[in-house]
């Protein structure tokens, strides 16, 4: 059973940076962070292959790199310059190789962009 454990969560300032980790058991393919702000549908943030290839979503593209490290079995997301709006639970994501939807999920850790 893959779990998914996200870390790296709090109170930043507008401009400011947050560096998240995901640690992972088991073995997967894919990873990613989504995120659900209040009022909103969850969406995704940042996804990565195995290999590194990352995918952006438009309102995070050049502020926020997603990378992961293999040997540790740990997936991060770097943001900066982070924005109020950027305000969300941030959830740790896996899926297998294969598989068209997202079929693990981390608990959220708690992003919050506030002065």
């Amino acid at each position: 059973q893959v779990q998914l454990v996200e870390s790296g969560g709090g109170l930043v300032q507008p401009g400011g940076s947050l560096r998240l980790s995901c640690a992972a058991s088991g073995t997967i393919f894919s990873m990613g962070w989504h995120r659900q702000a209040p009022g909103k549908e969850r969406e995704l943030v940042a996804a990565i292959t195995w290999s590194g290839k990352p995918d952006y979503t438009d309102s995070v593209k050049g502020r926020v790199t997603i990378s992961r490290d293999n040997a540790k079995n740990t997936l991060y997301l770097q943001m900066n310059s982070l924005k109020p709006e950027d305000t969300a639970v941030y959830y740790c994501s896996a899926r297998d190789f294969g598989h068209l939807r997202w079929n693990y999920w981390g608990q959220g850790t708690q992003v919050t962009v506030s002065s």
